[in-house]
């Protein structure tokens, strides 16, 4: 009987020793922990910052002007004389009449001048032209007539910049090198060139505008045969394990890159200008232009596709004479080059609505119109490209015109 009644009582001894033990553990755990967050304060924090909102929001500028962003772009080239006449406002007229919504507006353009004049303590006074008297009114009249703004920026061909630093720039015979056109460019190995063209790329983002459309993004054309003939320096360049035609794609990527990364606290689109041509091959040898590598540093890519510009491609003989085909077969190979990137850009090409006369000697100049700019536009759309750019040098557009000829 008196074993029977022991029993119990020794297994509630042993359960009651248990608790206690494991409630002495439990704050032992819990002065472990006092003490290890006392010892790692930091990493306490850091483990808050992934549960908690970051308490400091990331810097983004914004210009105090609102655009929306269209269904799909589909706009027109301004140059900096037409932007500060009166055929602005017929332009404007254009636009909002039809299905177009946007404008490519000259910010620099092809010769390096700016197209207005910056505040005259600017470092960038000096280059500006009295073309466009105030920028910030124009965008106030597009944000008001619900116009998209791009603004074009042309980079590495300026004969301002070469002329003012020639040993930025490429020499022949202790000269700034030109081309037959008498056109100067600056060297994309340079990087203060990179950052003299950005600092203009974020002036224009600060007027207002939406999307920085880099043109000229490369060397001059023919500059394989040119490489060991001019002078110029490889700046960081010159001592990579590559050779002259890698040199060259890496650094015409490297400023997409920069650009793209300095550019992001302004909430603005990165886009970029490219041969058309550059996304048939693996990469241009002399320009240092890779469709694929530019095209993954950018928001948007655009392709320059007038027919005018290809020789006899894609077995077209004379594809300026067959907008409709070239355009249809470039867009199938610009397709499968952009699907192979894991987040590809959008594609805006750049079409045509102007005639090419030099390329025609005993026949007729074929004019490009109504049917001509339709032909490209539906071409795009067919092939599931909605974005397009147009380009007349002389802003003058082709009347009447079906801009979505698919709806």
């Amino acid at each position: 009987m008196k074993k029977k009644i022991m029993f119990p009582i020794a297994l509630f001894f042993i359960a009651a020793i248990t608790i206690i033990s494991g409630m002495i553990k439990i704050t032992h755990a819990e002065e472990d922990q006092t003490f290890f967050a006392k010892l790692h304060p930091v990493h306490q924090v850091g483990i808050q910052r992934l549960v908690l909102p970051d308490p400091i929001p990331r810097f983004v500028f914004d210009s105090g002007l609102k655009f929306e962003y269209p269904d799909a772009v589909r706009g027109i080239y301004v140059t900096g004389p037409t932007a500060g006449t009166k055929r602005f406002n017929d332009l404007i007229q254009l636009v909002k009449s039809t299905d177009l919504n946007a404008m490519v507006i000259d910010i620099k353009e092809d010769h390096g001048n700016l197209t207005f004049k910056p505040d005259e303590h600017s470092p960038f006074y000096d280059i500006g032209a009295n073309y466009i008297d105030d920028p910030r009114a124009l965008l106030e009249r597009l944000e008001e007539e619900g116009i998209y703004p791009i603004a074009r920026i042309v980079v590495f061909k300026d004969t301002l910049l070469a002329r003012k630093k020639p040993e930025w720039s490429f020499s022949q015979n202790g000269a700034v090198w030109k081309n037959r056109r008498g056109e100067s460019f600056v060297n994309p190995f340079i990087k203060e060139v990179w950052e003299y063209n950005v600092e203009i790329a974020i002036m224009a983002a600060k007027l207002g505008f939406k999307d920085i459309q880099f043109d000229y993004v490369r060397f001059p054309e023919g500059f394989e045969r040119r490489d060991e003939i001019l002078q110029y320096s490889e700046g960081d360049y010159k001592d990579l394990d590559m050779d002259n035609v890698q040199k060259r794609v890496k650094a015409v990527t490297d400023f997409v890159a920069y650009a793209k990364k300095q550019l992001e606290p302004y909430d603005v689109d990165v886009s970029v200008d490219i041969f058309g041509y550059s996304a048939t091959i693996p990469e241009a040898p002399g320009i240092g232009q890779n469709f694929t590598k530019i095209s993954s540093h950018v928001d948007v890519i655009s392709s320059m596709i007038y027919p005018s510009h290809w020789t006899s491609y894609f077995g077209i003989p004379f594809p300026d004479k067959e907008p409709y085909r070239l355009v249809t077969e470039y867009a199938k190979v610009e397709n499968e080059r952009l699907a192979e990137l894991e987040n590809p850009p959008i594609s805006r090409p750049w079409i045509q609505d102007f005639e090419a006369p030099w390329l025609y000697y005993n026949e007729p100049v074929t004019q490009y119109g109504k049917a001509e700019v339709e032909a490209q536009i539906r071409a795009l759309n067919e092939n599931g490209i909605n974005e397009f750019l147009i380009w007349n040098p002389a802003n003058r557009y082709s009347p009447g015109v079906d801009y979505t000829p698919l709806d």
